[in-house]
Formats: structure tokens, C-alpha cells, sequence
């Protein structure tokens, strides 16, 4: 039996999943694992493209979107590990991440699940890294922006739980489902993902039965990035719609027993949230059209690229050949530890991507950089000599 077997699901994102698996294999080392990816319905070649990319990863191709619960549920059923690692594919694991977490899971034996530290490609600490409970009065605070204007109160703050420190290990509610590790005893005692959430709320759901199962719920301080949004899109109708769904299956599963009193307010304002959500998304969409942008928006974004020898002279190809403004700098991780922190400061007008070598500077050593110098307007990029692809939040450069 694997020590650990981790699975992704996939949609539509062919070589941000192809990057997550690089980064896992980096970060396996001597661990005994197992991967599955659980594509569902890709029409991008996402099933050709990792059979023939990683032999050794289990590749499942749905012929139909089955959504993220039903997916997961697919692979674990088939898999064995002692432990289950549920990991989105637009994530980044850094080379140290699973031995950590998997130190942690063996020597914390009520420990059933356990989630980390996550950053943004700008390395803002995502705040759905940890989560408390959706309780009504929690949901109340965070729909009502109480929670944002305290959020370090133990009361009003605690949908992200901002009153826990971020630097060491702390009990927590709610695991974020992008990186989600789990016993399997644990998994067997409480059953699976929900199958009634489409997207979005299994995580909640799925957290809450292993506390109410007798389990601990944990968040320790390792870090990877979550790019969160390549596989879905905030700004879209069916984004809102499957969201505030998934908000009202869980209550109906786990509140539906309160009054009519007590839960019709609750009900009535994620109702209104998703209908003023609906209403921004059409605005957004109208100004757009009219071409209402702000002048900031149309400014080409600029690329600093770190690297050596035959690898910038890539990057310059691929610059030239895209009409990229960019910069490039002959740098590696022994010559420039500091990378981009000493040299790129960041202009509130136009978005800078520092683009870093892969194969010069680790995934570990990249997110580190960020995680201790975030800048608004300075983003996460990596640059795959042996592909000639840059990979960013927003696009893939070939």
C-alpha cells in the first residue's frame, strides 16, 4: 500500500495540471505515491497530453463533466494510499511540501484532515487557506462585511479565522479543497464527497463531518501557490450561480433543522448576494462593451525573465516573436538568491511578471521569494526551457 495517493481533477487546463504534477513529482522525493488525474470531459488535448507527458500518472477521462466531488470520489475509490492528498491543478507544490505534511499527519494520529498555507502569484497569503465554520452567525458576519472590517475578532472574524497566527500549526474548522490532505481511516469512517455539490462547498461539507466524526481539523504553515482562477472564473454567471447553490445545499443539509424564523434571513441574504454578484458581473459587462476601461487596464503587462545561457536566449525568441515588452536578466539561484526582491519594484500602473527558469531555480526557492517580498503589482511566472512555455496567471506563451 502507497504511503500517500494524490489525485486531481482537471478541466480545461492542460499545462497548468501538466505544471502541478511537475511539482509534485519534484516535492515526492522518496515518498511511496501514487497520482491520478480525473479529467473532466477537457476539450484542450488535456487527456493525450499527460498520458504521453507522464507515463506513470493514472490518467481517467471522463466523457462527461462530472463535476469536482464526483470526480475525487472516482479516484479515491480506486486508489489505496494511507493518505489521500486532494490537490487542485492550478497549484504549485514546493519541493519540501508533502514530506512535511506527511511528517505532520504521522505523528498528529487524530489528525483526519490537514491544509496549508497558500499564496497568491502576487505572494499575498490567500485567506481561504483556513476557514471557521459556516455557522449562521458566521455567514451573517461575512456577508455583511463585518468580517473584512474586524478581521482579527474572535466574533466578527471568524470565517477566516484572521485572529490565528499564520506561523505555526493551529486546530481549524474548514480545509481549503485545493489542497486537502486526508487519512483514509478518516475517509472510511465518514464516508466521501458529497456528490449533491457540483463545485464548490464539498470541502466545508467534508471538513465538518470529520469534526463531527471525532477528528481534528489542522493548518500548518507550509506554503504553496494557488493561482485560483485558471480552472474557474470568478466573473461568470455559472460561477455565481454553482457558488451560491453550493452555499444553500450545505445549509439546507446541515441547518435546515432551525426555524423558519432564524434560517429565512439566512437563506434570503446569500439569495440577494448572488442576485447583486449577478448584477456586478452584467455592469462590469456593459461598461466593457461601451469601452468604459480604466487607462491602467490596456497597458501591455512587462516580463523580467531570470535565467542563463541558452535558456534567456529562448525567452528572447519567444519575447520577439509575441511583441512582449520584457527585460532579461542572467541570473541563477547560487548568483541571485534575492531574484527579482532587489531588482523589480513594483509600478502601480503596469503589471510585472518575474519569470524564473524552473529548471535553475526550485518551485520551493520561487514561492519563498514571494511569500516574504509581496507586491501588488508584481506576479509569479516559470519559464519551461525543455517546452519553450511560460506559464502566468493569465496565459501560457509558447
Amino acid at each position: 500500500m502507497p504511503k500517500l495517493s494524490i489525485v486531481i481533477v482537471s478541466y480545461n487546463v492542460k499545462y497548468y495540471v501538466a505544471q502541478c504534477i511537475t511539482s509534485v513529482l519534484r516535492s515526492q522525493g522518496g515518498v511511496d505515491a501514487d497520482i491520478t488525474v480525473v479529467d473532466n470531459h477537457s476539450q484542450d488535448g488535456t487527456v493525450e497530453f499527460l498520458r504521453k507527458r507522464f507515463p506513470s500518472v493514472k490518467v481517467v477521462a471522463s466523457n462527461h463533466n462530472l463535476g469536482f466531488a464526483r470526480a475525487n470520489n472516482i479516484a479515491i475509490k480506486a486508489t489505496t494510499g494511507e493518505y489521500v492528498l486532494l490537490l487542485n491543478p492550478d497549484t504549485i507544490v514546493g519541493e519540501d511540501v508533502l514530506s512535511a505534511c506527511l511528517s505532520f499527519m504521522d505523528s498528529h494520529p487524530h489528525c483526519g484532515g490537514l491544509g496549508l498555507r497558500m499564496l497568491a502569484v502576487n505572494g499575498e497569503v490567500a485567506m481561504e487557506s483556513r476557514r471557521g465554520l459556516p455557522t449562521p452567525m458566521t455567514s451573517f458576519y461575512k456577508m455583511t462585511g463585518l468580517c473584512s472590517r474586524f478581521p482579527k475578532s474572535r466574533r466578527f472574524g471568524r470565517y477566516y479565522l484572521g485572529f490565528l497566527p499564520w506561523d505555526e500549526p493551529v486546530r481549524i474548522d474548514v480545509i481549503s479543497g485545493a489542497f486537502c490532505m486526508l487519512r483514509r481511516e478518516a475517509l472510511d469512517s465518514i464516508g466521501l464527497l458529497d456528490e449533491d455539490f457540483f463545485m464548490y462547498g464539498e470541502d466545508i461539507d467534508l471538513s465538518y463531518r470529520l469534526c463531527k466524526g471525532g477528528y481534528e481539523n489542522w493548518y500548518i504553515p507550509s506554503t504553496i501557490l494557488h493561482y485560483k482562477g485558471e480552472s474557474t472564473h470568478k466573473s461568470s454567471f455559472r460561477y455565481v450561480h454553482v457558488f451560491y447553490e453550493a452555499m444553500l445545499i450545505f445549509f439546507r443539509k446541515h441547518y435546515g433543522h432551525m426555524s423558519l424564523l432564524l434560517s429565512f434571513p439566512i437563506k434570503a441574504a446569500i439569495c440577494l448576494k448572488a442576485a447583486g454578484a449577478l448584477l456586478q458581473i452584467q455592469a462590469d459587462m456593459v461598461r466593457r462593451s461601451l469601452g468604459f476601461v480604466g487607462r491602467n487596464r490596456r497597458k501591455m503587462p512587462c516580463y523580467v525573465f531570470y535565467g542563463t545561457g541558452s535558456s534567456l536566449e529562448a525567452c528572447r525568441d519567444i519575447a520577439a516573436s509575441h511583441g512582449l515588452q520584457a527585460r532579461f536578466v542572467s541570473a541563477g539561484a547560487d548568483t541571485l538568491p534575492d531574484g527579482h526582491v532587489r531588482d523589480i519594484h513594483g509600478r502601480p500602473d503596469i503589471l510585472t511578471y518575474a519569470v524564473y527558469d524552473t529548471t535553475i531555480y526550485s518551485y520551493a526557492h520561487i514561492i519563498r521569494l514571494f511569500d516574504s517580498h509581496p507586491m501588488d503589482n508584481v506576479e509569479m511566472g516559470f519559464f519551461y526551457p525543455d517546452d519553450g512555455v511560460i506559464i502566468t496567471k493569465e496565459e501560457v506563451i509558447r
